[in-house]
């Protein structure tokens, strides 16, 4: 599901409250339930390709790829002036990616079992060729080159293809944060937004004052992100700028610090701050499905606990 542009954090909950009530009740209808998971909890029987001309190529091209990709992340796409500012955006949000991933993870239990991985839909996505974080790219044409080389190659079939965590969109005005599990719940899914939203704002405003984006080894970065697919919120992360271990909690509250202005601005910080009081208190989707299965329970009873909370 996708909702229309917005302007306002409350748009986007209006929007996806409504989306989400009408999947619910279709699924009603039919006698299933429904939660919004980064990777179905319950044994699935198959992941069937989408039955288009492009996913069926896919399907041939890539086999067991995209056989496996029951898989659903959570896309925020930001309006920037032009495809220059959305490649030094993407330069200067590279570092954030851990601790977004950290945030929105919300995958931990696949075909009844505690993957050991808070966020396993982003250890099945990183298997794609173009997948993972962005390089620090020099200019708009590096990424175009590198862009027509994926395709010219065979690596990716189209632009549509270069699957990074952040990337300037193909088809709209927009810098695209791809690095999130699907939320549980509708409120999460804002406050990763407003959260993302803000990040662009201060990236951009950055630009503008001329302030240099931080320029983090790819080898590092690539670690803090399957740290942070790890441990998810609940454990240490990686801050990639002083290469140093540090609780993953403490780099989510430096996050909110770094954006303040831009919250303000935007109306959105009470909204963060008390998502970030939620989180500190009660974890999130990751850590709720670790709990459940910690007490006995299997797939199926996460899908039944979690699908009150699908349109919250």
């Amino acid at each position: 599901m996708a909702t229309r542009t917005c302007s306002m954090t409350a748009e986007v909950l209006e929007q996806l409250r409504h989306l989400r009530a009408v999947v619910a009740e279709s699924a009603d209808e039919v006698g299933v339930g429904v939660i919004a998971a980064g990777v179905p909890p319950t044994v699935p029987d198959d992941f069937p390709v989408t039955d288009t001309d492009r996913y069926r190529q896919i399907g041939r091209h890539f086999g067991m790829l995209a056989h496996e990709q029951g898989i659903c992340g959570c896309h925020v796409h930001v309006g920037v002036p032009d495809r220059d500012i959305a490649v030094a955006v993407s330069n200067h949000l590279r570092h954030r990616l851990p601790t977004l991933l950290a945030l929105s993870a919300n995958s931990a239990v696949y075909r009844d079992a505690d993957t050991g991985h808070a966020s396993w839909r982003s250890v099945l996505w990183s298997r794609w060729p173009a997948a993972g974080p962005p390089p620090h790219l020099r200019s708009r044409e590096h990424f175009e080159h590198l862009v027509s080389m994926f395709v010219s190659s065979g690596a990716i079939l189209d632009d549509h293809m270069v699957y990074w965590d952040i990337r300037p969109s193909d088809h709209l005005p927009t810098i695209e944060i791809r690095v999130g599990d699907v939320q549980a719940r509708a409120d999460e899914a804002v406050a990763i937004a407003g959260l993302v939203r803000a990040l662009v704002v201060t990236a951009t405003s950055d630009i503008a004052a001329g302030v240099v984006a931080p320029v983090v080894e790819t080898e590092v970065l690539t670690a803090a992100l399957w740290k942070a697919a790890h441990d998810g919120i609940d454990g240490a992360g990686i801050d990639v700028l002083r290469v140093v271990s540090s609780p993953a909690s403490q780099l989510a509250s430096e996050l909110v610090s770094d954006v303040a202005d831009a919250l303000d601005e935007l109306g959105d910080r009470a909204m963060i701050d008390t998502y970030i009081e939620t989180l500190t208190r009660s974890g999130n989707g990751a850590t709720r499905q670790r709990a459940l299965l910690a007490d006995g329970a299997c797939g199926r009873d996460i899908v039944v606990a979690h699908a009150a909370d699908f349109a919250v």
